[in-house]
């Protein structure tokens, strides 16, 4: 959006401050120029990342699985019933609705649970996009996180011990856990109460049409998977149960998801040399992003930073505390809380800490926040610069999902006000036109392919030659996604 006259008085007095009083004559351009050297940006995020093409046959067999309700303990849910390209490979939810939802191929708002109860799921649906990126944690709470080459540590083994099933790479690792929730795709009426190990073992085999008659698939299915095992294999002779096993369908699932790599942004183009690839805003934008607070930005990029823009850290930025909380060990929540890193770690100093998303791709990928909290880009940029703010005149109105938890909120942000969070967490004075330009800056991270059905098909399932149970996802009025 072109600034007005108004703004760009406004940017003037932003930029007097940002540029010392020796370079006022420097244009914006250069000023940016400076910033990208100093952070040694080169707008490519991938680094020794070992990535994934979704042409490959192996991708290919993940996305059918990816979109098969049969990974799914009542066979009502699907990965992509929570991350699905067409919403920003979430699912447009500040809480998602995995299980017993009132109409299961319904995606994004719209999607609730069977009977309007609450969403009972505590974080927000992270997305797919660019997953193969990360390089230390997954989750919000990091509960899988490299340990070595090729070791992970998982919830399956107290912290931070190695899990010796974890797979390959980290995106592998996390593929393993979505399928063993209850609330999330398993169910309460298959494998339940069993090992999360036993949980996925007992999936493979109904999916290799080793399960029990009152639980199996019909033949027609297990045989169409083994066939499209033994081809993406190149095994045409092995069984059933050497190929389908909780370890290949984890590895397939990873392959799908590593593929999605949209990185491809004005932003990137502009660090190449195009300094027509983002407006006098953007620019604007960038500088209060990239700068100190001492000459007056707002620091940013202390944590999101890189071209991959976060850390990988955990810190606590005092989120309002919406949802149904996340319980511990011991199966209960406390106070609707959600501890965060805590929970994974068992360290007290590690109470309410997330991990730092990733800013590629953010202006699709919200709601914002752990659980969702924040609807708009610019309601969590303000959370950003004045958290304590923000938290204390939260208003729960905006969230549009139906029926989130928000019970005894204000005795939920007392206690979170009383962590402690980190030192950095200090309110910062904000000006609107300020906000404007980092939203509007934050936006020239998001490759087009992502805002397009067209060039996202290759990662959507053609519905001309369906799978066993797919998932055909569609909004509230019926209308494909």
């Amino acid at each position: 959006m072109p600034l007005t006259m108004i703004n760009k008085v406004s940017a003037i007095a932003t930029l007097s401050l940002l540029i010392t009083p020796m370079s006022f004559s420097q244009t914006l351009d250069e000023a940016l120029h400076d910033i990208i050297q100093n952070n040694t940006l080169t707008g490519n995020p991938i680094k020794q990342q070992q990535l994934s093409d979704i042409d490959s046959t192996k991708a290919q067999l993940g996305m059918k699985l990816f979109y098969s309700r049969a990974l799914s303990g009542n066979l009502d849910t699907a990965c992509a019933s929570c991350h699905h390209p067409m919403l920003g490979g979430g699912d447009n939810l500040s809480l998602p609705v995995g299980v017993k939802s009132e109409k299961p191929s319904v995606l994004g708002l719209g999607r609730q649970r069977k009977e309007g109860l609450p969403p009972d799921i505590a974080r927000n649906a992270p997305t797919t996009f660019n997953i193969a990126l990360w390089q230390k944690v997954m989750f919000h709470d990091g509960r899988i996180e490299s340990i070595g080459p090729s070791q992970f540590t998982t919830p399956d083994f107290h912290y931070p011990q190695r899990d010796p099933k974890a797979g390959e790479n980290l995106v592998q690792a996390q593929a393993r856990f979505p399928v063993t929730s209850d609330r999330e795709m398993l169910g309460e009426s298959f494998a339940f109460r069993r090992s999360t190990q036993a949980r996925r073992a007992s999936i493979a085999a109904r999916l290799a049409g080793k399960s029990p008659t009152l639980s199996a698939l019909p033949k027609t299915v297990t045989h169409y998977w083994l066939t499209a095992f033994r081809t993406t294999f190149s095994a045409p002779e092995a069984t059933a149960s050497q190929l389908i096993t909780e370890q290949s369908i984890s590895e397939l699932l990873a392959e799908y998801q590593r593929s999605q790599l949209f990185i491809d942004t004005p932003w990137r183009q502009y660090i190449n040399g195009n300094t027509l690839a983002i407006s006098e805003e953007a620019k604007v934008g960038a500088l209060l992003f990239y700068q100190g607070r001492e000459k007056g930005g707002y620091a940013c990029a202390n944590c999101h930073s890189g071209d991959f823009f976060s850390n990988e850290k955990f810190y606590n930025i005092l989120i309002p505390p919406i949802g149904p909380g996340k319980a511990g060990k011991n199966g209960v929540a406390v106070q609707g809380q959600d501890f965060g890193r805590r929970l994974v770690t068992r360290l007290p100093q590690d109470n309410y800490k997330f991990r730092v998303p990733s800013l590629l791709n953010t202006e699709v990928t919200g709601p914002w926040g752990h659980n969702g909290a924040y609807t708009s880009l610019p309601g969590i940029v303000k959370h950003m610069i004045a958290p304590k703010q923000m938290l204390q005149q939260y208003n729960p109105n905006q969230l549009k999902q139906k029926n989130i938890p928000v019970d005894n909120l204000k005795t939920r942000v007392d206690l979170l006000m009383k962590s402690n969070p980190n030192s950095f967490v200090k309110d910062k004075d904000y000006r609107t036109e300020d906000v404007e330009a980092l939203v509007t800056f934050l936006k020239t991270l998001t490759d087009p392919c992502v805002k397009s059905r067209a060039c996202l098909s290759p990662w959507i399932p053609n519905n001309e030659s369906l799978t066993p149970l797919q998932l055909q996802g569609t909004d509230l009025d019926g209308n494909k996604h």
